[in-house]
């Protein structure tokens, strides 16, 4: 097709498609906010995660007025994805790097039991640089590879580069040398060919030795002639780290710029196979175990290992990810802080630490909250949308889409995980609902079709043909558990009900798409560092009797996000009291003048609050005594006191940890409020942040009164 496509057409419709959205936004009672989480409130203000979904190992790269984020895709295909954004806080897909591995090896299309769930590609970085776009990735057991293209959009060309180099970044520098940072412990240069037809071996050099606490995860800059490397160290629990020098080479000095920032969320369960086992990723029967999680320890999943950029207005930002329970890895905004020459992250008065909810980039850009991806797909069209990826390369002869249906058919399978043509995609927190039609006339004996959960365990719902005989049956991988139920219907409702924030979910069945029964119990679920990715959403058949059998067809996959709709959270012009989550004692305004915390049974007016909003999320505390809160000295216990002057009243950003939870940070201190649960002191306002267990004091519930 020509590219050249009447420009003027083209601006007139997307012109046309802004008006509408504007419209639909500002009349619909059912707004963008409630279709799919978005990172933005729509007051200037956003949330983190930017996506309640995975999203690893973000590079960021800004040109001109348009940033890019390319990210790690493991064995899933297209691989090499790529978002684009005008704000750095909504964000659309708009490019995979490549459609399917273009090597033969068995291991890429999930033949004869080999695999490559957690290989694949791994940590790319994205580079502009003389007129084209250059994307670096390791793909294990090939090496180096680099994908290059004039348009982001594609085509992309591979370059097969080879080289023992991963987790790399890139710099194109003012001398016209390509450099390649990459290595864990021991930090190494090499230079790249301008070609990219692979390193110059001979000139790869040590630059930071092994002893100087440096990780892996690199991402080179050069700013003010100074060269920065941002890296992650994951011994002992996780830190993303800043070295500096004044040449490429080195000698660096390097320091932390960020650490134990979690958002108040520890650890997920992670799943550990036994040793022994035939397969890394386990079978059916496989004892698998999922073991109880420190709640307090911070181990990896503080914010790590991403990109900085700088924004049109001057102002530096981070993206990196964090491991966010069952979801697998999201990607965090954070402002940075240049201090003595180091871009820190957070705030003045509390780097280091960053706010979950800030205000958005004054970039002059006029966006719409949206999210990256459209999730429902009813199949009309003739091409798949862009949020679907297959599990390994497929087998294009054996899908298709067909009068508004996803016709897989049937390949011979022990299990879910070795089953060829599962079309997946990310599940989205905090919860979701997904629902899929599933059309069963087309099985043959022995096939398996459903919906499931790509993970290690996996799990999974749909029918099995016995003969003649359809069963309807979920089945744990965790435990090893069946459960059938005989179903003579052609045509059922799968479902998955997913809580990732509390690593749980289940299945259910519908005869009509109304009526819903659970099926199986509540599953846990877990992160595991096998396939390195959170669970995922498989649409899938199989043949376990080892037969080439019939095929399946699904149509009108939803997916309905509860929570995502947060415009209720913050609790403007309510009169609330507030729990503290660490004690569960709420907080009182004191005659005396100082906060402190009471019994749960006291409900006098000065455990009763009035929440007045001041714009763009900020807000200040008036007890129904009439008193405002606000904080003298430098925020130590005792320092949050009370005053009948508005003027003095602080204002803090309130901070939405969703379901009625929240931190309150100082807009002046950058520090949060709150109170030691174990030494009696009063209020303080000199918090650094939350403990991944939520109960060092500082996060809070309120009840509306």
């Amino acid at each position: 097709m020509n590219n050249m496509v009447n420009v003027k057409k083209v601006s007139w419709i997307n012109w046309l498609k802004t008006v509408i959205m504007l419209f639909a936004f500002h009349f619909s009672p059912n707004s963008c906010f409630s279709q799919s989480w978005t990172a933005d409130n729509g007051n200037g203000t956003y949330t983190n995660p930017l996506f309640y979904d995975e999203f690893s190992d973000p590079d960021i790269l800004r040109v001109g007025d348009d940033y890019y984020l390319a990210g790690t895709t493991m064995h899933t295909v297209p691989g090499l994805v790529i978002l684009h954004s005008k704000d750095l806080v909504n964000w659309e897909n708009i490019s995979y790097c490549f459609d399917r591995f273009d090597f033969t090896d068995d291991a890429f299309s999930l033949k004869n039991h080999k695999e490559i769930y957690g290989q694949g590609v791994w940590a790319p970085a994205i580079r502009y640089a003389n007129g084209l776009f250059y994307v670096f990735t390791n793909i294990n057991g090939k090496g180096l590879q680099c994908y290059t293209s004039k348009d982001i959009r594609g085509p992309w060309k591979h370059h097969n580069m080879q080289g023992r180099i991963y987790d790399l970044s890139v710099l194109f520098d003012d001398d016209g040398k390509i450099y390649a940072i990459h290595g864990y412990g021991e930090v190494k240069c090499t230079e790249l060919r301008p070609d990219m037809s692979g390193p110059i071996e001979e000139t790869e050099r040590t630059i930071i030795p092994e002893g100087n606490a440096v990780g892996e995860g690199h991402h080179i800059y050069k700013i003010g002639g100074i060269y920065y490397l941002i890296s992650t160290d994951y011994k002992p629990n996780g830190r993303t780290l800043c070295s500096r020098s004044k040449s490429i080479w080195g000698p660096y000095e390097t320091i932390t710029i960020t650490a134990d920032e979690t958002f108040g969320y520890h650890a997920a369960p992670t799943t550990q196979v036994p040793h022994g086992e035939k397969y890394r990723i386990g079978e059916d029967g496989t004892k698998f175990v999922i073991p109880e999680v420190d709640q307090d320890a911070t181990a990896c999943t503080n914010i790590h290992q991403g990109g900085i950029v700088e924004d049109q207005s001057g102002q530096w930002w981070a993206l990196l990810m964090m491991d966010f329970h069952s979801i697998g890895r999201t990607v965090t905004l954070a402002p940075i802080t240049w201090k003595d020459g180091w871009p820190m992250l957070g705030l003045e008065g509390n780097l280091g630490r960053t706010p979950r909810t800030w205000l958005k980039p004054q970039i002059n850009a006029n966006v719409m909250p949206h999210a990256p991806y459209e999730r429902n797909e009813d199949f009309n069209t003739n091409t798949l949308g862009r949020v679907w990826q297959w599990n390994h390369n497929p087998d294009d002869t054996k899908w298709s889409l067909r009068k508004g249906r996803l016709r897989l058919q049937s390949m011979p399978a022990d299990q879910l995980m070795w089953a060829r043509n599962a079309l997946t995609q990310r599940v989205i927190g905090p919860t979701s609902i997904t629902t899929v039609e599933l059309h069963t006339k087309g099985m043959k004996d022995g096939d398996v079709a459903g919906l499931g959960n790509i993970n290690v365990p996996c799990s999974w719902i749909g029918v099995v043909k016995h003969g003649k005989q359809s069963i309807l049956r979920c089945f744990e991988q965790a435990i090893n558990d069946t459960i059938d139920t005989p179903v003579t219907a052609e045509k059922l409702w799968l479902r998955m009900v997913g809580d990732f924030d509390n690593d749980r979910s289940h299945y259910e069945y519908s005869l009509d798409g109304s009526t819903f029964q659970k099926l199986g119990r509540e599953m846990p679920l877990s992160y595991q560092l096998i396939s390195f990715q959170g669970s995922r959403h498989a649409l899938f058949v199989f043949n376990h009797k080892g037969q080439e059998g019939g095929f399946a067809e699904f149509d009108n996959f939803t997916v309905d996000e509860p929570d995502a709709d947060r415009r209720g959270n913050l609790p403007y012009g309510k009169t609330i009291r507030i729990i503290n989550l660490a004690t569960g004692k709420p907080m009182i305004a004191l005659p005396h003048g100082l906060v402190y915390d009471t019994e749960v049974t006291d409900k006098s007016p000065q455990t009763r609050f009035h929440i007045i909003d001041k714009g763009q999320g900020k807000v200040i505390l008036q007890c129904e005594d009439g008193r405002y809160l606000f904080c003298s000295g430098f925020g130590i216990a005792g320092d949050v006191r009370l005053t009948t002057d508005e003027a003095k009243a602080e204002v803090f950003m309130w901070q939405d940890y969703l379901y009625h939870t929240f931190m309150l940070m100082s807009m002046r201190t950058h520090r949060y409020i709150g109170k030691s649960p174990t030494t009696g002191s009063p209020y303080s306002m000199d918090f650094t942040g939350s403990d991944p267990a939520r109960r060092n004091g500082a996060v809070f519930r309120w009840e509306e009164q």
